[in-house]
């Protein structure tokens, strides 16, 4: 889609040529300063009782009497922020969303100034309006018929705007393809073809992509991963890529991504329930990928490297077994209770490989438990870390992007429940406070770099009528790795 800014003012919005007409209106009051004839058509509305000035009202008009717009949708704005702005413009492409309009035109109405973040948002919402999944569905109706979409502002607005609207397609960029990667089924959607689309990445971007197999695995030492590999006839993937924007003593960024392609819970096998749901495990993968791609469009000055260990999880007659002592490359021994709480396996291999990179800061991604989603629901993804500048860093970055997270505690008292008679470690603790002894894991693998963990069980993907993932959390990422830019 063709984005871009046009300058204009108040008075003069019925005379913009387009297919539609979007009018996001802020404040309990018609504008003074609108056009006549659309400030007209706002009152006629909210005088018949058609439309009140009251946050998620709005009203759609067909070829509206002086205006130049075809289509013409006023939605109610609960205040001028970003975050109030982007839920009007879904909401009023909604109404627009699949009829004959290409070119489509957005506006503020009302009180309040149009910035960078308005822009992102924009682009954001306009992505997820159009959005349709079609790898596996060629039955799929035709995408939506938007193809421009122009955003007004006044002249003191046009360059935040303009950055803004170029930070919001390479972040919407990101999570579409998030969203591609983790729409795809397991039998599409393997750690071979995650491995593909990293190298494919790395092609069109200039990357160095490294691909480690099983035998480089092995040499490595990582026992933990392999233990969780070892059950599927799908062959496990190392994945390493590096974006160098900055001189190469700058120590980079680390994101790593859970990248269980299908978890079928191994031995402590999970029930048959939405079990189809569970393609959606490598969702920390696809966030990372999605990042990695954002970042390279935009260019920032800084390293980044992304680390995705790739695996199915699978019971077999070769599959670990409850109970088994296994080793990890930081050559502590882990006792797996449980054999469906693999995401940590196969992530603190990963953490121990990053400490190579030197790196300023690392943030691990995972669709780890279910237990966060019962703290949390399926807004705020879990933000785990005990430091206090990390975690400043990313809830910043969470507010900017308008992809929230909530901090939860990482007390010491948590890491009891880890104890093991036969390890160092048992991989699970008891029911209670789940999502923080998962955390409590990984943390005894990162006490090289600062860290955080991003438990997004409940944001990667959408369950019911809607199902389908999210691309969460690539704007989040996307935003705090470019506050680490120089």
């Amino acid at each position: 889609m063709d984005f871009r800014h046009q300058i204009s003012l108040p008075g003069v919005l019925a005379d913009l040529v387009c297919d539609a007409l979007v009018l996001v209106v802020t404040g309990d009051a018609v504008d003074a300063a609108l056009d006549a004839r659309l400030a007209a058509a706002l009152t006629d509305a909210v005088s018949g009782g058609d439309l009140a000035l009251k946050k998620g009202k709005s009203l759609y008009l067909h070829r509206p009497t002086g205006v130049r717009a075809a289509r013409l949708v006023f939605v109610v704005a609960g205040g001028a922020s970003a975050k109030a702005f982007k839920a009007a413009v879904a909401q009023g492409l909604g109404q627009i969303k699949g009829l004959g309009a290409k070119h489509v035109a957005v506006a503020l109405a009302g009180v309040g100034e149009l910035g960078s973040a308005h822009a992102e948002a924009l682009v954001c919402a306009a992505a997820e309006a159009t959005y349709l999944y079609r790898h596996t569905k060629p039955s799929a109706p035709a995408a939506p018929g938007m193809s421009k979409l122009t955003l007004v502002c006044a002249k003191a607005d046009a360059k935040a705007v303009q950055e803004g609207l170029v930070r919001g397609q390479a972040i919407a960029g990101g999570v579409t393809l998030a969203r591609e990667f983790a729409n795809r089924p397991g039998n599409h959607c393997t750690p071979t073809y995650l491995a593909n689309q990293a190298k494919k990445l790395g092609k069109e971007f200039g990357l160095k992509i490294d691909v480690l197999d099983r035998k480089a695995v092995e040499k490595l030492g990582m026992g933990s991963f392999l233990a969780v590999a070892q059950g599927s006839a799908e062959p496990l993937r190392f994945i390493v890529a590096k974006y160098d924007g900055a001189p190469k003593g700058q120590a980079p960024v680390v994101l790593v991504g859970k990248g269980i392609t299908f978890d079928t819970g191994g031995i402590s096998i999970k029930s048959a329930a939405d079990m189809d749901e569970m393609k959606f495990d490598m969702g920390g993968a696809a966030s990372v990928l999605g990042t990695l791609h954002a970042v390279c469009q935009l260019k920032p000055k800084l390293n980044l490297v992304c680390i995705i260990p790739a695996c199915e999880n699978m019971p077999s007659s070769r599959a670990v077994k409850p109970g088994d002592v296994v080793t990890s490359l930081s050559g502590q021994t882990i006792e797996i209770l449980n054999t469906d709480a693999e995401g940590r396996l196969i992530l603190c291999d990963a953490l121990t490989y990053a400490e190579r990179f030197k790196p300023a800061v690392v943030v691990d991604i995972a669709t780890l438990t279910g237990a966060c989603v019962v703290a949390l629901g399926h807004h705020h993804s879990g933000l785990f870390t005990a430091d206090d500048k990390v975690a400043g860093q990313m809830l910043a970055a969470s507010e900017a992007a308008l992809d929230p997270c909530w901090r939860m505690p990482l007390d010491d008292e948590y890491d009891e429940a880890l104890k093991s008679n036969f390890a160092d470690m048992g991989n699970v603790g008891g029911r209670a406070g789940g999502a923080i002894t998962a955390a409590m894991f990984l943390k005894r693998f990162t006490a090289k770099y600062p860290w955080a963990h991003l438990d997004i069980a409940g944001t990667a993907w959408k369950s019911g009528a809607a199902k389908g993932s999210t691309g969460r959390p690539v704007a989040l990422l996307t935003h705090f790795v470019l506050a680490h830019a120089g």
